[in-house]
């Protein structure tokens, strides 16, 4: 094969402290913003009315989060996850500032731990991710696990470097929202703010979603996610699995949508603290999701929002009113559980 092909970066050209400095900075357009919809159904009114920005103090609504999330994110793929089993977890993820449509976002990497498995076979590579726009103001830092193949198979470097994550985001002194006055309930979908809240709260989500091969299949591409698992075919049907795995990104993006009845007026995500991807999901599937209040945190010299720490927990192919606990007596995730986020969102108060 000629030089000049990129096959991706195995397990073993991975080092400790590596610097990457990702291709493919992208500026973002108002048709990103529509296919997004277009592709995840997302209700949120701020990303989705300039004038309801207005009113939140905005000058133009701000990129929903997570579609800023996988547009940058997307770009670490080709040389972190290409040669993925599987995208593990993520931890301390942050949105510093926001994302505007005409902004341009790209990303840069540092490795922080290596794990090889077993088996021979794979191993776990540990990422720090920061992405900027085109100002050099930070608009995304993530920390995140994957699993990826190794080249040689069986050979054994014993490396076992894993950094430990704090429990979650830590908060900053300043929250980089505008002051939230006058929330009009009939354009945000709901009339619940923080104090409406309470611990140990759940929230069975009532929607449903099927995803089709055609939704995350062209919702990935819109990421410029090349990840092969996601695309090609031919050789998913030689594994395990048998067909393409769904991006987990997109199932967090499913949970997200569907958690809005309920959460109508949590319209920012502060922070990603910890997430799993217990079980494959793949086309066809349907996705349920319930959520869980854990922490509600009242923010210094903020009157106007509150922060809730919230648990999504995402099912496939069964409703949340049909399980208690997403994991069973032995421990672990049941089979349908798919997602199991610990995030934390900003919610006007009623003051």
């Amino acid at each position: 094969m000629s030089s000049k092909i990129n096959t991706g970066n195995y397990f073993e050209d991975f080092k400790i402290g590596q610097k990457i400095i990702h291709p493919l900075p992208r500026t973002i357009t108002d048709g990103d913003v529509s296919l997004y919809i277009a592709f995840t159904g997302s209700r949120f009114a701020l990303h989705s009315s300039d004038v309801l920005a207005q009113e939140f103090g905005y000058e133009k609504k701000p990129l929903d989060d997570l579609l800023m999330f996988h547009l940058t994110f997307g770009k670490s793929v080709q040389d972190i996850s290409l040669n993925a089993i599987a995208n593990l977890g993520y931890a301390e993820v942050s949105f510093p500032n926001p994302v505007f449509v005409g902004d341009t976002v790209r990303l840069e990497t540092q490795i922080i731990g290596l794990k090889e498995n077993s088996n021979g076979k794979s191993g776990v590579v540990y990422v720090h991710s920061i992405g900027y726009n085109q100002n050099g103001l930070e608009v995304l830092n993530l920390k995140r696990w994957v699993m990826v193949h190794k080249r040689n198979k069986g050979e054994m470097s014993g490396i076992n470097e894993v950094p430990t994550f704090a429990p979650t985001t830590p908060i900053a002194k300043e929250v980089n929202i505008p002051v939230a006055k006058n929330i009009d309930t009939n354009a945000t979908g709901g009339s619940f703010f923080f104090e409406d809240y309470e611990v140990g709260e759940r929230l069975n989500h009532i929607e449903g979603i099927t995803v089709d091969d055609s939704d995350h299949t062209l919702a990935t591409k819109l990421y410029q996610n090349n990840a092969k698992v996601h695309f090609n075919d031919h050789m998913m049907k030689s594994t395990p699995m048998g067909e393409r795995l769904m991006y987990g990104g997109h199932v967090i993006s499913m949970a997200r949508t569907i958690s809005f009845n309920g959460l109508q007026n949590a319209q920012w995500i502060y922070a990603i603290n910890a997430g799993s991807h217990c079980n494959p999901t793949y086309a066809g599937d349907t996705i349920y999701a319930y959520s869980e209040v854990l922490e509600k945190i009242e923010l210094e010299g903020r009157s106007d929002i509150g922060l809730l720490r919230l648990r999504t927990v995402a099912l496939k192919n069964e409703t949340p009113q049909a399980i208690e606990s997403a994991k069973g007596e032995d421990g672990k995730y049941l089979p349908n559980v798919v997602l199991d986020l610990d995030y934390t969102v900003v919610i006007p108060t009623k003051k």
